[in-house]
């Protein structure tokens, strides 16, 4: 995915607030939450190009492995369960959702590594074919970009939606 993370950690966050509005966090707090969890993973862009001079490559870093992220979002689970407080277990519960959904739209035409640490193994559920030699193009001309042009579109309609209820 290259456009559709931001707007995906968007479409969840806006539909799971309604469930959660009676915890009293802010919409706004909620949304940013979402959309920083969403974007998590692929901070470790910064040490790709900063430091690793792109060497492996960047889902082979912890913060791309699905483990990594399943075990935050268990531990947001069982915080907001047992927590008595829940303003912040739930801030870390739509946080660590996100960054699992990102797990999961990566998966789609990228490299995966589904059973790291354990297991030094990518998986894809599609390849994208090296036809140019920009990597970017490669992307935005196969025909999976269509499902990032959905969720942007579906994204897009969900802010357009809060924006016309915000001013009647």
């Amino acid at each position: 995915m290259i456009v559709a993370h931001l707007p995906a950690g968007y479409i969840v966050s806006t539909l799971l607030f309604h469930r959660f509005k009676k915890y009293g966090v802010p919409r706004s707090v909620f949304l940013r939450a979402g959309l920083l969890g969403s974007i998590a993973p692929d901070l470790d862009m910064i040490y790709f190009y900063g430091f690793d001079h792109r060497a492996h490559p960047h889902h082979s870093y912890f913060s791309h492995f699905p483990s990594v992220w399943l075990l935050l979002l268990t531990l947001a689970i069982l915080c907001f369960q047992h927590c008595r407080q829940k303003k912040l277990p739930l801030l870390a519960l739509i946080f660590t959702c996100n960054g699992m959904l990102h797990m999961l739209l990566d998966y789609i035409a990228s490299n995966i590594y589904w059973l790291a640490p354990f297991v030094n193994r990518p998986f894809a559920l599609i390849t994208v074919p090296s036809v140019y030699q920009d990597w970017w193009l490669n992307f935005l001309l196969h025909r999976s970009f269509a499902l990032e042009i959905l969720i942007v579109l579906w994204a897009a309609y969900l802010w357009r939606k809060q924006c016309m209820a915000r001013s009647s």
